[in-house]
């Protein structure tokens, strides 16, 4: 496969001039997975509208975009659970609880997913696990951390719902190990898992 990444903001290129590329190389088709975890506006509204900008502006090559990395349809992808449970393991940390540290959104369906991978995770490890954010929405990684100490769990760590170490990696896990988190995982960029779960999205 032809993989180039491409970017909304901050960084270029964009996805635009990214798939006129691809075209000009003769490819006939191409799809755009959103490395995003949740459903939220970049991945609801944002790039919908760079993709749409693109035909207007000539982009003829056929262009698919697929879901999200993240729960869709109730559903949390067992790669997605699979490297989180790694990068905690990588801490090296005993754990009886968890917090999934996440950026946060203030929409309530995209929140709802990470519920459900919080959940999802919490099955999988036998330990409660629950969401908490960086910004935008209640709780902090670190009022969720203080809610299941004083639920009685003992030692706390936090898994990275997250794929790059950038500000609101850093706020979540500060805001964790300040509230008494033993340990915090690494982001999953290069989680090999995370690939596995792209070339899904492609086959979906």
């Amino acid at each position: 496969l032809d993989v180039r990444p491409a970017y909304l903001d901050h960084a270029g290129p964009r996805p635009g001039d990214v798939l006129a590329a691809m075209a000009g190389l003769g490819h006939v088709r191409a799809a755009v997975v959103p490395l995003l975890l949740t459903s939220a506006y970049h991945g609801r509204v944002d790039l919908p509208a760079v993709l749409a900008a693109a035909r207007t502006d000539g982009l003829a090559l056929p262009v698919r975009m697929t879901d999200v990395l993240g729960p869709v349809g109730g559903v949390t992808p067992a790669p997605l659970v699979a490297a989180l449970r790694r990068r905690l393991a990588e801490t090296g940390a005993g754990y009886d609880a968890v917090v999934l540290a996440a950026a946060g959104t203030r929409d309530a369906k995209a929140r709802a997913t990470v519920t459900e991978a919080a959940t999802a995770l919490g099955e999988v490890l036998g330990v409660p696990c629950v969401p908490g954010y960086a910004s935008a929405s209640p709780p902090t990684a670190g009022e969720a951390v203080a809610r299941l100490r004083a639920g009685g769990a003992r030692r706390v760590v936090a898994a990275a719902y997250f794929l790059a170490t950038r500000q609101l990696y850093r706020t979540a896990m500060d805001s964790a190990r300040a509230a008494g988190a033993l340990a915090v995982a690494a982001p999953l960029p290069d989680a090999p898992e995370v690939a596995r779960l792209v070339l899904a999205r492609l086959d979906g």
